[in-house]
């Protein structure tokens, strides 16, 4: 059975923002596993090991099947609920969001650690950005020199993604479609070449397609 696409984090990444003193940090990353988002969150409890607190939450699973949050001594529902909220609202799984707090000094109350904590899972999704993962195919063509202006006007206007471009005598290039795109691209450029090009398909993978 062909795997439905689903949203995640295109990359890892953090933002970090202020909140009467307390300082709070976003991180994201990808992750496939369960394993894999509580390594990456034991890489930013030893990073932050002097924070108050590095509150978490995390989706695996195409289906969405493990859900799982941490309030990390936080008032109960203030910090890792409100985290995994904001993941289930932007439809993202196989993604870990821990949100670092060091405290300023002044107390937020209920309703503020709810907003901050909110506000930092939203600046860690916002800072990795969210693609759907498609499954994907890889392509390589060589092209004759005389015949590389025509093609990379060609591929402007083709859902495809050029990964890599080696000259040596001739021109080869390494490009990626989605599997739902890949024979009419592969159809229209034989055609646009009049049958010089003909891209041979290395191997399929599952990628993040910008949202």
């Amino acid at each position: 059975m062909a795997l439905k696409p689903y949203k995640t984090f295109m990359q890892r990444s953090e933002d970090e923002f202020i909140v009467n003193k307390s300082r709070f940090i976003g991180y994201g990353c990808p992750v496939e596993t369960e394993e894999e988002a509580l390594k990456f969150l034991n890489e930013i409890r030893t990073k932050h090991k002097d924070a108050t607190h590095n509150c978490y939450a995390y989706i695996i699973g195409s289906n969405m099947g493990i859900m799982r949050y941490s309030d990390d001594g936080e008032p109960g529902g203030t910090a890792g609920l409100p985290i995994i909220e904001v993941l289930k609202a932007r439809g993202v799984t196989n993604c870990c969001v821990v949100v670092t707090r060091y405290f300023g000094g002044i107390l937020l109350g209920a309703g503020g650690l709810v907003r901050a904590y909110s506000q930092g899972a939203a600046a860690a999704v916002n800072a990795c950005g969210v693609g759907v993962i498609h499954p994907t195919a890889r392509y390589i063509m060589e092209i004759p020199y005389p015949s590389l202006g025509k093609v990379e006007y060609f591929l402007k206007s083709q859902p495809v993604i050029v990964e890599d471009k080696a000259f040596s005598d001739a021109i080869v290039m390494t490009l990626i479609v989605k599997n739902e795109d890949e024979d009419k691209f592969v159809k229209d450029i034989v055609s646009a070449t009049d049958g010089k090009i003909e891209p041979i398909r290395m191997e399929e993978m599952y990628l993040a397609w910008k949202e």
